[in-house]
């Protein structure tokens, strides 16, 4: 805060012999005096002093006058009687700054001093008017009555009347009001406006010790006249730069009590957050039933904050939420959420038993940059099952995300090498658990659960040893245990492996058009555990020698420009090239004689022996206006491989789905269900990635079934203003027939199905979260294959000059799980942020 320095010195001849120099000492502050990663949640009307953001406005505006008031007290002091018209006193200071008191008439009788008529005093950026201003020497009281007006920056106070003691430091202000224009900075996630904060109060006394009382005060920013919304409080406690408590507060909405606050307490200083409930949470589910819940903020200190909440729900139980966020240091930072249900379940079918679908997830984010270039992170995820998630996820995209991955690392990059300490966890949930019946057990869920634990590596980048040659070497190499458990296999806890991988490559180039890159890699790996004969997880360990060879070939780049011509001279320059990039590898391995045995950890393991060519081109589309860099408006990618070895050194299990190295290098979706020369078409065509119109057109077509067995399409438009949609197509049915297997080897009956997928989703919209006006959003997912609708949103919101209304209603309907209903509302205040049930993290705008 400011604080006042008073000195007095004899001024040069002027109509007053002695006059006040009032010099403002700012005191310095710290280099980040504000917590700016933790933010400051709403605790109740946390609102009220928000601008104690800024340095200026730490002392709440409608008591910066009395600090005025006793500077000004001084000032009367020191004039000597006189009666003149449009007095004016006036000092100048090279060390401090300038005082003006400017009245029609001042005298002195006795102990008081007075001036009155059009009183005008100025110090710097601030100006304090009124009609009648006295002070009494003997009991130290100054007061200012008749339009009291303080003009401070961009604060603006008027009172009816100001006293002020200046020996005990007790003052009193009648029916004040006042307005701050606060600069806001941009924020998409909340509604701005640029209204100044009003506020109004019948009486604010202050007490030594720098405490405050606030009588019937109410702020607002919306037009004061008539305000849409406003905070009122019959009873304010004040302790400067430290809190606000406000007794018997509420909330109003046009004028009518809408949320009442027994009792609330807010920062009023450097500490912009306070330990405190927030505002509590109503809402309505068609599973949930009815929903009430609320939630305990807690802020220790400057780096650190905690939430607690918890949402009774009438149909299901108790929902707990919880959230820990710390910065102990500059460079580390540490994020832990928990989000459970004690669930007792909805009513089966038969009206008397329930299946309880209760369960818990939590997250633990840390991140620190340590010394020497040592980076550490973990991001750990845990989740109890998927019908948790599938029953209680916020938000459809969450509820059908069934893989659970944790890592953590302590990595360090130095000199193109780098060295990192792993650990890895994935777990992929793959089916629901089933429940008992009158015919049949009940049938547990079943997941994959994949660890390496702990992980050593290092790793080289191509370096050339010799400037003279290009000959560049490389190395890769780690070091740990992994685990595998699923319905069919459990290893030991432990499972040792090991690998080292030495590589070469010689890029050659023959003139500008052709450029060839030969490598070679030689790689040695063990596990200690392996199939043995029988399928079954053995303790016998088991090693690989493999050598790799792979050639690149870079065919010269076709290219064609095109202007386009113009008869105004005045438009700007238009120039397009088309590129034909053609590309060829060829990739060979061999030693992995006994691919059976490995059990399947990662994709390391997934390497098998391949003789294989892959080629293809890529053509492109490039704009350039004018002297601006050049636009890639389309490109069209088709690629292929060929298998000269169509059984992989035999790996390769007829009637099976079958993923290797060699078949998921090209495409994802696994596609070899027997001996395999020739893999998918795969066609990959884009269309202005990132502007108003993106479009991605994804097509695999399969020579040996001969049918388009993938299509994938996603559109992005925004064509003018605030319009915009998505639209998402997934379809894919690469399943064999039994005509389409090779007789030789026989298939393996039943041939394996996988789950066909043919599903659409789409978004339109109209405006943004913050955006001042109508704003609509609608979308919807479609599962043709079981068709079912299988996700419904509706959003709309009406935000005004300083506040506006979200309402939405959202389906989810995930089977016999959950087919649940769910409306929510919310009130949006300007600058602030919301009230009700409808959350930011659950808006889609």
């Amino acid at each position: 805060m400011a604080s006042l320095r008073f000195t007095w010195r004899d001024s040069s001849p002027m109509p007053l012999p002695c006059c006040l120099r009032v010099q403002l000492v700012r005191l310095p502050l710290p280099s980040n005096p504000y917590d700016r990663m933790l933010g400051y949640p709403t605790v109740f009307t946390d609102c009220m002093f928000r601008v104690n953001r800024y340095p200026h406005a730490r002392v709440p505006t409608a008591l910066r006058a009395f600090l005025f008031l006793a500077g000004l007290a001084l000032l009367l002091t020191a004039a000597t009687p006189s009666i003149a018209s449009a007095q004016q006193g006036r000092l100048s200071s090279a060390k401090g700054g300038v005082a003006n008191l400017e009245a029609k008439t001042q005298g002195r009788k006795g102990d008081v001093t007075t001036a009155d008529g059009d009183v005008d005093i100025h110090y710097g950026d601030t100006r304090l008017r009124a009609d009648h201003v006295e002070y009494n020497g003997k009991t130290y009281e100054a007061m200012a009555t008749g339009h009291v007006q303080l003009d401070y920056g961009n604060e603006h106070l008027e009172a009816d009347e100001a006293h002020y003691n200046v020996s005990t430091g007790h003052g009193l202000f009648n029916n004040v009001r006042g307005s701050i224009q606060i600069e806001r900075r941009p924020n998409p996630t909340l509604l701005i406006s640029d209204n100044p904060l009003y506020f109004e109060a019948r009486d604010v006394e202050r007490f030594p010790g720098d405490v405050y009382l606030v009588h019937r005060a109410w702020i607002t920013i919306c037009d004061p006249e008539h305000p849409k919304w406003q905070f009122y409080a019959p009873n304010a406690r004040i302790r400067l730069d430290k809190t606000v408590a406000l007794v018997n507060a509420n909330f109003r909405l046009f004028r009518v009590p809408l949320i009442w606050l027994p009792y609330a307490t807010a920062p009023a200083g450097r500490k912009v957050r306070a330990t405190g409930f927030l505002i509590p949470d109503v809402g309505q589910s068609s599973r949930k039933g009815f929903i009430l819940g609320d939630a305990f903020y807690w802020a220790p200190n400057p780096w650190m904050d905690a939430t607690i909440g918890a949402q009774f729900m009438s149909r299901r139980g108790v929902l707990e939420r919880g959230t820990l966020r710390a910065k102990p240091f500059e460079n580390t930072s540490i994020e832990y959420t928990y989000f459970g249900v004690e669930d007792r379940g909805l009513l089966n079918p038969d009206g008397t038993t329930r299946s309880p679908q209760g369960g818990e997830q939590q997250r633990l984010e840390i991140q620190s940059l340590l010394p020497g270039g040592w980076r550490f992170v973990t991001d750990y995820n845990h989740l109890s099952s998927l019908t948790f998630r599938l029953a209680f996820a916020d938000s459809f995209g969450e509820a059908i995300n069934s893989e659970v991955r944790s890592a953590t690392f302590l990595s360090n990059n130095f000199r193109g090498f780098s060295l990192n300490f792993a650990g890895l966890s994935d777990k992929s949930f793959l089916t629901l658990p089933v429940a008992a019946t009158a015919t049949s057990p009940a049938v547990p869920a079943t997941s994959v659960t994949l660890r390496n634990l702990p992980e050593a590596r290092f790793g080289s980048v191509e370096q050339a040893p010799l400037r003279s040659l290009p000959i560049y070497f490389g190395l890769d190499a780690f070091a740990g245990v992994v685990f595998r458990n699923d319905e069919d296999i459990r290893t030991s806890n432990f499972v040792d492996r090991y690998e080292l991988a030495p590589r070469i490559t010689v890029p050659l180039h023959f003139g500008r058009w052709l450029g060839v890159t030969p490598s070679a890699a030689f790689r040695t790996t063990r596990y200690g555990d392996s199939f043995d004969s029988a399928g079954q997880v053995s303790p016998v360990a088991i090693s690989r020698n493999t050598g790799e060879f792979t050639v690149e070939i870079r065919p010269p780049v076709l290219e064609r420009f095109f202007e386009r011509t113009s008869l105004n001279k005045d438009k700007t320059r238009r120039r397009y090239k088309h590129t034909i990039e053609p590309a060829f590898a060829y990739r060979y391995v061999t030693g992995v004689n006994r691919f059976a045995q490995f059990v399947r950890f990662d994709s390391d393991t997934t390497l098998t022996n391949t003789s294989e060519v892959e080629y293809g081109f890529t053509q492109r589309l490039f704009r350039k206006d004018g002297d601006g860099q050049p636009q890639e408006l389309i490109s069209w990618r088709i690629v292929q491989k060929h298998y000269f070895d169509p059984t992989f050194g035999g790996a390769i299990l007829n009637g099976q789905r079958n993923v290797f190295q060699a078949l998921d290098s090209i495409t994802p979706f696994a596609f070899a269900f027997g001996p395999r020369n020739w893999s998918p078409i795969v066609s990959d065509f884009k269309i202005t990635p990132g502007g108003p119109y993106d479009l991605e057109q994804i097509l695999q077509y399969d020579p040996q079934i001969q049918r388009l067995v993938t299509i994938g399409t996603l559109l992005k438009v925004k064509p003018y203003g605030e319009f915009f949609a998505t639209a998402a197509f997934f379809r894919m049915d690469n399943n064999p027939m039994l005509n389409d297997l090779p007789p030789q080897p026989p298939p393996v009956l039943p041939v394996f199905q996988q789950p066909l997928s043919n599903q659409v989703r789409g978004l339109v919209g109209y405006g943004s979260e913050s955006r001042k006006g109508f704003n609509l959003i609608a979308g919807l997912g479609y599962d043709f294959e079981n068709k079912t609708l299988q996700n419904q949103i509706v959003q709309m919101s009406y935000n005004g000059g300083c506040c506006g209304l979200a309402v939405e209603y959202r389906r989810i309907n995930l089977g016999q799980v959950r087919a649940e209903n769910q409306f929510r509302i919310a009130f949006i205040i300007a600058n602030i942020g919301n009230f009700g049930n409808l959350r930011h993290q659950e808006k889609i705008f």
